[in-house]
């Protein structure tokens, strides 16, 4: 049985009270392997002499792609609050590898950039990240794969309907 029908089968056992959240829900499998993908990525930049998170390596793709946004728009592209943004940069301002600057028009505005070191690390970096999704997806065919994207879709979007 595919992975959609899995997932039928296991809300008509929902909808009869033959449900069992612990062992037939997605929510903890989707959970563990969220946790498990982020120490499988935090393992393979180890190797490659690189201590970054998934997180931090997010927030290095982000300013690669458009480098000096704006921390308020960093909080929301990375749906944290900027408690945990703030904090996510100090950490990665004292590995070097971003730096905050204040805008001179409104001082409270603080923009975030790459440094030197945080592009090399973004270059070291992105194939070791392309390496683990190919790992990761082995095995899987393309109608898999898309099909896992469209379920995942349709789960984000039944949980952004009740937000």
């Amino acid at each position: 049985m595919n992975l959609f029908g899995k997932a039928v089968c296991l809300s008509m056992k929902a909808h009869t009270g033959r449900f069992d959240l612990l062992n037939n829900s997605l929510l903890p499998r989707v959970g563990k392997l969220a946790k498990s993908i982020d120490f499988y990525l935090k393992d393979r930049f180890a190797e490659q002499g690189v201590l970054l998170t998934k997180e931090q390596f997010l927030l290095l793709k982000i300013l690669h792609d458009e480098d000096g946004r704006v921390q308020k728009d960093l909080a929301f592209i990375t749906d944290r609050n900027k408690g945990s943004l703030a904090r996510l940069i100090n950490t990665m301002e004292s590995k070097g590898f971003v730096e905050r600057k204040s805008e001179d028009a409104d001082k409270r505005v603080n923009r975030v950039y790459l440094t030197d070191e945080g592009r090399l690390v973004f270059q070291k970096t992105k194939p070791v990240l392309n390496a683990c999704v190919q790992q990761l997806q082995k095995g899987l065919s393309e109608e898999e794969i898309e099909t896992t994207l469209a379920i995942l879709e349709r789960l984000h979007n039944n949980i952004n309907q009740h937000s």
